[in-house]
């Protein structure tokens, strides 16, 4: 069996106040990638998940062992999985993973068998214990997302777009941006990620591009990762020279995004750039 678990691009990412569990409250809007990470599971003698370039236990890990810890009684299984999304790039690859997992307990779906003896687990529950970006990957798709990653608001998948990624690298770490942020002393009130929510699900309910709206998205964490990585403005600047209609970062970065209206204008944007990390995909739908 083959299973593919798509990147996540944050095309906004509001920031509200630290919250007594230590997270931060949201507002964000996250949609599936064409780039997928590519997983192959398979019956085995012992339960088993293998991801080569990922040191130690993984999110993807996690998942199966909740699973088995909440009475999943599918046969033991053997993964492995095919990195495509950069590693700690801000575009929630292993959040991806895990939810990949974690969509074969969807009752009847894989293995229909395996729910007779204990009950389904909850699994929009057990996505939030793992991880902000888990939830939203369960079906990955156009969504408002709110509170720290828990609060999933189902949107019309818009009309087709395309992305150039800089990756950058990767391997700069969520809990760091959030603590500069919180130096810098950036965040909003909850009362203003209320209305930028109101308004982002007028701009988005109808199925519309992003960039439709792109007055709207912009992204909150972007000074507090630049000031830790000038590389990052550095890309942001690249990508606005070519032309993109609409530049940020992705999540905690230091992934720099341009959004293109079609596949082909982000082909030749990248070509342009000529950076040898640059990625070109799709956006918005994934099957």
């Amino acid at each position: 069996m083959h299973v593919q678990a798509p990147a996540k691009l944050n095309l906004c990412l509001f920031l509200g106040s630290r919250r007594e569990d230590g997270l931060h409250e949201l507002c964000s809007l996250f949609e599936p990638l064409a780039l997928a990470d590519e997983i192959e599971v398979g019956e085995a003698d012992r339960d088993a998940v293998l991801c080569a370039g990922v040191e130690g236990e993984n999110l993807a890990a996690r998942a199966l062992t909740a699973l088995r810890e909440r009475g999943w009684e599918a046969p033991p299984l053997r993964f492995e999985i095919e990195k495509r999304i950069p590693v700690a790039a801000g575009l929630g690859g292993g959040s991806a993973d895990a939810a990949a997992v974690l969509r074969l307990a969807v009752p009847g779906s894989f293995f229909p068998d395996s729910g007779k003896k204990a009950p389904a687990p909850d699994l929009p529950a057990l996505a939030a214990r793992l991880g902000a970006d888990v939830p939203s990957q369960l079906a990955p798709s156009l969504a408002l997302v709110r509170g720290a990653g828990e609060r999933v608001e189902r949107l019309p998948d818009p009309e087709p777009h395309a992305v150039v990624l800089l990756p950058g690298g990767g391997g700069l770490g969520t809990a760091e941006v959030f603590a500069e942020a919180d130096r810098l002393g950036l965040g909003r009130s909850d009362a203003e990620l209320d209305r930028l929510a109101t308004d982002l699900r007028e701009a988005a309910g109808s199925g519309a591009s992003p960039l439709d709206y792109a007055e709207l998205l912009a992204n909150d964490l972007e000074p507090a990762a630049c000031s830790l990585r000038p590389e990052i403005g550095e890309a942001l600047d690249a990508l606005r020279a070519t032309g993109a209609p609409l530049v940020f970062m992705s999540g905690s970065g230091p992934t720099a995004v341009g959004v293109f209206p079609s596949l082909a204008r982000s082909k030749s944007a990248a070509a342009e750039i000529g950076r040898d990390d640059a990625i070109v995909c799709a956006a918005g739908r994934f099957p």
